[in-house]
């Protein structure tokens, strides 16, 4: 069985499910390794655009599988310690790939993100949820530090380090609604509409060149981690002299100009 479902909506868009439902899409060793291969692939996917994020069921993710990872005959190879570091490390590393992406990531949240589940909501570009939505870090209440999986660097640039702090220390849920008042998502659409507005998005970014697209995404990560205003500006000057000699940037002027949708070459 696959635990993760591709498929494309449309042209230029791929969308991944989570598809544990009867597990809340939670995180198990074959999930996350199949998540793991699929985002590599798409990363390498020049047919690509904007890839979608969801989940199968009820649920987009309600974090790590506390029934049992599934690693058990790894761990006697490896032995406690370091099958626990390196389980930690491909768990992470779900977030980085979705935060590294070239294309733009567009969360579906159709219901409990939870623990590693918000992880990914947070590694995303943009996030759309339905009212079913409802979100924890989670990791606090199971025992752990709630500074996991990259939330604790991620939430505090989405909603602000006061609203996070107070997140990440109770551990409690908050629904679809508090998620927009903060930030952390930027529309609440009805269940039956949620793929459709994410797709729609989808299309929206598309409008634009790919790497116009590319390096947006990675400058305004970027940015959030500079410490400087003119060093920010320095770097953004350099992304206008890359798109400026591009054929894509005189197809998106020219396209404009006529008044019709642009068709772009990738260079």
């Amino acid at each position: 069985m696959s635990f993760i479902e591709l498929s494309r909506p449309a042209p230029g868009i791929t969308q991944v499910t989570l598809n544990r439902p009867e597990a809340l899409n939670t995180f198990n060793h074959p999930l996350v390794t199949e998540l793991t291969e699929v985002l590599d692939t798409i990363s390498a996917d020049r047919e690509c655009r904007v890839l979608v994020l969801t989940g199968a069921g009820r649920a987009f993710s309600a974090g790590l599988d506390l029934n049992g990872y599934g690693d058990q005959e790894i761990t006697q190879q490896e032995g406690v310690v370091v099958r626990q570091l390196n389980r930690q490390r491909e768990i992470a590393g779900l977030a980085q790939r979705l935060h590294e992406l070239p294309q733009p990531v567009i969360a579906a949240v159709n219901g409990p993100a939870a623990g590693g589940g918000l992880a990914l909501v947070c590694a995303s570009d943009i996030r759309i949820a339905a009212p079913s939505a409802v979100f924890a870090v989670s990791f606090i209440r199971a025992g752990f530090s709630a500074c996991d999986i990259g939330v604790s660097w991620l939430l505090p640039r989405i909603v602000g380090a006061g609203r996070a702090h107070e997140l990440m220390l109770t551990g409690r849920r908050f629904d679809a609604v508090e998620a927009a008042l903060i930030g952390l998502v930027t529309d609440v659409v009805e269940p039956e509409n949620l793929l459709d507005a994410a797709l729609a998005k989808a299309q929206e970014i598309m409008l634009n060149p790919p790497l116009s697209v590319e390096l947006t995404k990675q400058g305004m990560w970027i940015a959030l981690e500079t410490p400087a205003f003119d060093t920010s500006v320095e770097f953004e000057n350099r992304q206008q002299i890359f798109t400026s000699f591009t054929t894509d940037r005189a197809e998106a002027a020219a396209a404009f100009l006529e008044k019709r949708p642009p068709v772009y070459r990738r260079h």
